[in-house]
């Protein structure tokens, strides 16, 4: 029977679920610690590897003898040598859409927490002292107030259902939709430009390239006392250029859940701003996706060696059957 590799500490239901497979005569090693060095001694055994964020370079696959699937536990796999993995003819999968609810959420209350000074108020009545913070009126309003979704693909429009509901204007950037083909509804496209100078608030659902996509020429475009929201990936904004900006008051508040370094052991220079809401990489780890992505991504693994995969969840399709 084939031996699946599971790197990185799963939910429960993912724990049980692979019990079950242990029963059916599957051999199983689980590695809850998310590194590299971790799971690599083990990965000769593996057939199939299941794995969490950490990295997955051309020199542990190069070890992995009988490799033939890797299942990411999510979306993303900018951590996966996608090359290497193509080299040897071996299948990458993905999840599929679990998690954009919860990334939309998120983004919600970065923007909500922005616009009302969370963060602020919160050390207001813990801290007496500042308890007259309250008479400025730093504190916003978001109905009302224009939206720019920067990449409009499931997160962006349950994030645009969100903000609707709180009578906000939106509108999106996504020229590959555009080419695609815009969804119909009330979120017409803008490009980066008209939209950067248009909106009061910004939250970025893009995928990260070869340079930040939000950096200082970016946010020079952007209104004075801008909200920006990051939920998509570290370097995709620019840290330095962020916090500069807020240092300077041009960008009002910001919500961060995505770092160029994570953790940022050396720190970042985000932290000295008190206008700006930090979170370690959590906006789609919410128990419910949780649950969601461990039981997909371990049968992924299963599917692709049964021949039963779903092809729309392999991400390098000439390898899409085993």
């Amino acid at each position: 029977m084939p031996h699946l590799l599971v790197a990185g500490k799963l939910h429960p239901s993912g724990v049980a679920l692979l019990g079950e497979l242990e029963t059916r005569g599957f051999g199983v090693d689980y590695v809850e610690d998310v590194s590299e060095p971790s799971y690599a001694p083990l990965i000769h055994k593996a057939d199939a590897l299941v794995i969490r964020t950490q990295p997955l370079s051309a020199a542990t696959i190069a070890r992995a003898e009988k490799l033939k699937v890797v299942s990411r536990h999510g979306v993303g796999y900018d951590s996966v040598d996608l090359a290497a993995l193509n080299a040897r003819a071996i299948a990458l999968t993905i999840v599929g859409d679990v998690n954009s609810v919860s990334v939309a959420e998120h983004a919600m209350m970065q923007l909500l927490a922005g616009a009302k000074r969370a963060l602020l108020a919160d050390r207001a009545v813990r801290e007496p002292e500042h308890w007259g913070w309250r008479n400025r009126l730093e504190q916003q309003e978001i109905s009302g107030k224009n939206l720019l979704i920067l990449g409009y693909g499931r997160i962006g429009r349950h994030l645009a259902r969100m903000a609707g509901g709180f009578g906000m204007q939106i509108r999106a950037y996504d020229p590959f939709l555009e080419r695609a083909g815009w969804p119909e509804g009330p979120v017409r496209p803008v490009t980066l430009e008209e939209g950067l100078g248009w909106a009061d608030c910004i939250s970025v659902h893009i995928p990260r390239g070869d340079r930040p996509a939000i950096g200082q020429a970016e946010i020079a475009l952007m209104k004075g006392g801008v909200i920006l929201a990051n939920t998509a990936r570290g370097g995709v904004v620019c840290e330095q250029a962020l916090a500069d900006a807020l240092a300077s008051g041009h960008v009002g508040a910001a919500g961060v859940d995505v770092f160029d370094e994570e953790p940022p052991v050396d720190g970042s220079p985000l932290f000295a701003h008190p206008n700006v809401i930090l979170s370690p990489h959590i906006a789609g780890l919410t128990a419910e996706c949780s649950e969601r992505m461990a039981i997909l991504s371990i049968e992924n693994a299963v599917n692709y060696l049964a021949g039963t995969i779903d092809p729309r969840l392999v991400v390098n399709p000439d390898f899409a059957h085993a």
